[in-house]
């Protein structure tokens, strides 16, 4: 149960009992550790392995009793008002499940939330700048879509693409060539949410592939891969391809 948890979290930051790495941790050096673990959870689930991701899971569980014990050394909250705060918002999201009326939908009552909580009305307020960038573009994007700033069709973002990249074949030094790099991944993000694709999981899939495809090489070319010329590791590259289909 997550009170066993909760105990022992209450016991290992002890700070006459406890375990001194445990007991010095604070929120911005358990932040990290929250992040990996998120990314691990997810990896779990891409590979379909159900025993790491039950694992991972409780990893990640950990880290919400980690930070909610910590808060509530500091007097702010306790993880019961974690579970509360977040059993509430649910009920709140759905009101066609827990009450009598029809949902106005899912983005309109968390637009609604946000006003509650901040003097910031732009619609793209509470976008959290801790995100990966990638993810970070595409929420910002829908944001300004959902306002009408966005293309009609994909068309419009893929010209953008291109743009971009003349810009960075044009930039005249590698301060405005980083600038134009990010623009174009910026364009690029755009482009894939108007084809419906997620970056993210396409991005993903595209690093496992070259990893699998990597690992081929070197597996076909033993010790003597890192010495061949660049050439021969085409070759070995466009044979790996051809294995992989």
């Amino acid at each position: 149960m997550i009170e066993d948890l909760r105990d022992i979290m209450a016991r290992l930051r002890d700070p006459e009992r406890g375990c001194p790495w445990d007991v010095e941790q604070t929120f911005a050096t358990i932040a990290p550790y929250t992040i990996e673990e998120a990314y691990e959870v997810a990896d779990a689930i891409e590979r379909s392995d159900m025993e790491a991701l039950k694992d991972e899971l409780g990893d990640l569980q950990l880290q919400v009793v980690f930070h909610a014990r910590m808060a509530e050394e500091a007097g702010h909250f306790a993880l019961k008002d974690v579970l509360d705060s977040i059993g509430a918002k649910m009920i709140r999201r759905h009101p066609h499940v827990f009450g009598d009326g029809a949902s106005p939908g899912w983005e309109e009552i968390k637009a609604e939330e946000r006003k509650g909580k901040s003097e910031d009305e732009s619609a793209l307020a509470g976008v959290t700048a801790a995100l990966p960038a990638l993810l970070r573009a595409e929420k910002l994007q829908k944001r300004a879509a959902r306002v009408g700033f966005d293309w009609p069709d994909p068309d419009g973002a893929k010209a953008k693409v291109i743009e971009e990249i003349d810009e960075v074949e044009t930039a005249p030094d590698q301060e405005a060539r980083t600038e134009e790099i990010g623009d174009l991944l910026f364009a690029v993000v755009n482009w894939s949410r108007k084809l419906g694709i997620d970056p993210e999981g396409a991005l993903r899939a595209a690093n496992a592939k070259f990893e699998h495809r990597f690992r081929a090489m070197e597996e076909m070319a033993g010790d003597s891969f890192a010495g061949l010329p660049l050439d021969d590791k085409e070759d070995l590259w466009a044979e790996a391809k051809k294995r992989a289909r």
